[in-house]
């Protein structure tokens, strides 16, 4: 759209991985460095941790390491941490092309097969890394079980080296107690921060001149801003910065200035997980978004109280509604659940994290988060592939899903038996985004929901003045719950805040 007019070749800020497009920062050098140290120990064990915020460059850094592994190593790469020990340990022997046809599937017989494999392997001089990603997901069980794997050894070194790679989250959650073994195991760590005010600068400048522009439209003034509103966040720099350059086509202008990218900045909601230092129009207040979630409750709420089905009650064959689950279908019997919302809308939202008083968040989770999340969501489905499906009620063996106008009952199981943890959630917000300094009616509101809580309520005055102490809450509710620790109440807070549940994010 914009191209031909800021004369480049192709939009520079795709948020779709290209190689051609990578900046390494001297911190993402770094982290890069960690990690290539971590496999080429070979032997000596121990496990290497790199940790960063959402958006910051870790997968593009996992892709980086992948091209630069050294020759005769075998990589174990675990995409999906949500697993059950017994599942991580067939996951693994999978990516390490260990024969499992005639295995009795017992944590025994894969620990057995995997020693065997591992042996081989360096028996001829070669070496075996596991990388896990998004290991900040991984239940205390299945991290023990990654810690056991340290055991496997020959009598002076250790067969397989271990990465893990999470957000912020997972120091928290190797800090505990029940994990001390495998924390003191951990040789190498390493954060990944955001970009500072020059690497950001010059982040974009790369990218505009790998897309053929002869010059950076972006004023120092708007690359600064830029930078502000973001937060240095690589995926954020490129969200915002892209529309801002729309928004200077439409205008006909050959600067982006900080007034533009500011207005990008408002048009654009990343969740307050995604580090967003945003305010964000909208159309609805949070006191109008409690009374349309009010509209809907009749359904929402019931996930947390659907009755189990008598024995003897007729169940329609669930199998081919599974089977004939769709991205399409899902949206629509989404959008059905508000009034005046179409389906344009909420993939909109589920596409941009954010439409006009909607706002939809993706998650991994189990069915005990969904439940103290208390609101319908889209599970993913891995049969069909990428299928997608409305969960609307949620009871200990059964679940309702809504799809082509009906409702059916499901067994969960065989709901779980498709699902890997992968869902979205969607809900009526205004959009904005309050921090220390605003005055709003609409902060009371919070304060009151705050104050409501059963676990750690907020126990200040309940005014409209978001202060230095109502902030620190804030920060400590957000980390509690796995959130993005800014100490600002946007969509995604807001959405655990108001979960009938309020021990929703925890440990789930």
């Amino acid at each position: 759209m914009y191209e031909q007019f800021y004369g480049l070749e192709e939009r520079p800020f795709s948020i779709t991985p290209d190689p051609r497009f990578v900046y390494l920062s001297q911190r993402h050098q770094d982290a890069l460095a960690h990690l290539l140290y971590g496999i080429g120990r070979g032997g000596s064990g121990g496990f290497v941790q790199l940790t960063g915020e959402v958006g910051t460059g870790k997968t593009t850094l996992c892709r980086l390491l992948l091209e630069q592994v050294p020759e005769k190593t075998h990589i174990a790469l675990v995409l999906n941490p949500m697993l059950e020990p017994r599942e991580l340990l067939r996951a693994v022997c999978r990516e390490l092309e260990v024969p499992l046809d005639d295995s009795d599937g017992s944590l025994e017989d894969l620990n057995e097969r995997l020693n065997r494999r591992l042996l081989a392997i360096h028996a001829d001089g070669e070496r075996a890394v596991l990388i896990v990603d998004e290991a900040q997901n991984m239940s205390r069980e299945t991290l023990e079980q990654v810690r056991l794997l340290t055991n496997l050894e020959t009598a002076t070194d250790k067969l397989l080296q271990i990465i893990l790679l999470g957000q912020p989250e997972l120091r928290e959650l190797l800090s505990r107690p029940s994990l001390r073994q495998l924390a003191q195991r951990i040789t190498a760590r390493y954060h990944l921060a955001p970009l500072g005010q020059a690497e950001t600068a010059e982040y974009v400048r790369h990218r505009i001149r790998i897309a053929g522009a002869a010059r950076c439209p972006f004023t120092p003034a708007a690359l600064r801003t830029l930078h502000h509103v973001s937060g240095g966040v690589p995926r954020l720099i490129n969200i915002i910065a892209d529309r801002a350059l729309m928004a200077g086509y439409a205008e006909e202008t050959d600067r982006i200035s900080p007034k533009l990218v500011n207005r990008a900045a408002g048009e654009v909601v990343v969740g307050d997980e995604e580090g967003g230092r945003r305010r964000l129009t909208g159309t609805l207040s949070l006191v109008a978004v409690v009374l349309v979630l009010a509209v809907a409750a009749g359904m929402v709420w019931s996930l947390n109280r659907m009755p189990e089905p008598p024995a003897d009650d007729p169940v329609p064959t669930w199998k081919p509604v599974l089977d004939a689950a769709t991205a399409r279908d899902a949206w629509r019997e989404t959008a059905a659940l508000w009034p005046d919302v179409d389906v344009e809308l909420v993939r909109r939202a589920c596409d941009e994290q954010f439409a006009e008083g909607l706002a939809c968040h993706r998650l991994r989770g189990n069915l005990a988060l969904i439940r103290t999340l208390g609101r319908p969501v889209v599970l993913r489905l891995t049969e069909p592939d990428d299928a997608l499906v409305l969960l609307v009620a949620l009871g200990e063996r059964q679940l309702r899903i809504r799809q082509s106008g009906q409702e059916f009952r499901v067994p969960a199981d065989a709901v779980e038996a498709r699902w890997l943890g992968d869902f979205h959630v969607v809900w009526p917000d205004s959009g904005r985004v309050w921090r220390n300094g605003d005055v709003d009616p609409a902060i009371g509101e919070i304060k009151q929901a705050a104050a409501a809580l059963a676990d750690r309520p907020w126990t200040g005055a309940v005014g409209p003045d978001y202060d230095d102490e109502f902030e620190t809450w804030v920060r400590g509710f957000q980390r509690r719950h796995g959130l993005r620790v800014d100490g600002m109440v946007g969509p995604v807070t807001r959405l655990y805040l108001t979960a009938p549940n309020d021990s929703a994010g925890g440990d789930a």
